[in-house]
């Protein structure tokens, strides 16, 4: 069993420290990140070739004032650089039930716009039907960070689902859940 004492002065752990590394490889760095849920969007844009597209997991909020967004991107992003070079993107939120959509999004080599109904924001930028929300912004800026970008947006406009009970679809340890009711979390 593991304690942890904080006073004003010091924190204090007892326990079960063998139990925390500093040595590790990728595969356990991803396993131990993966215990964090998060949600699930598509980052789109529009540049003189078409609709570009793809998954990102890495998305939240910054700032309220200005209301500003970050998501990360690999450095080895075909799809990134061309959004980046219209200097707009919209983020889409997906809910649950868009679990395809996720992952057509997250392929390369394939058609990522066959079969999605969309509609285009002022900025030009395609958003994607049934999301729980939508922002469109223009890039505020970039950071390098190991091998992702990371990428922070100002919001210039927003909208979100009609739907009463929003259900939003949530990505954790390499599986796609939703969530429960707070009465079935606790049966």
């Amino acid at each position: 069993m593991t304690s942890t004492t904080n006073t004003s002065t010091s924190t204090t752990t007892t326990g079960a420290t063998a139990d925390i590394t500093d040595s590790f490889d990728q595969l356990r760095f991803r396993d131990a990140v993966g215990h964090y849920a998060s949600g699930i969007t598509i980052i789109t844009g529009q540049d003189g070739e078409g609709p570009l597209g793809f998954t990102c997991q890495s998305f939240y909020s910054v700032s309220v004032y200005p209301p500003l967004v970050s998501f990360s991107v690999m450095r080895t992003s075909a799809t990134y650089p061309r959004i980046r070079d219209t200097g707009t993107f919209a983020v889409n939120i997906l809910a649950a039930g868009q679990e395809t959509v996720s992952s057509q999004f997250a392929r390369r080599g394939t058609d990522r716009w066959a079969g999605i109904t969309r509609r285009t924001t002022r900025q030009g930028n395609p958003v994607l039907h049934g999301n729980l929300a939508r922002l469109d912004c223009t890039i505020h800026a970039e950071h390098d960070a190991g091998d992702h970008i990371i990428v922070i947006g100002r919001v210039l406009q927003l909208g979100t689902t009609d739907d009463e009970k929003p259900d939003p679809l949530l990505y954790y340890q390499g599986k796609y859940r939703t969530l429960l009711p707070p009465a079935a979390a606790f049966q």
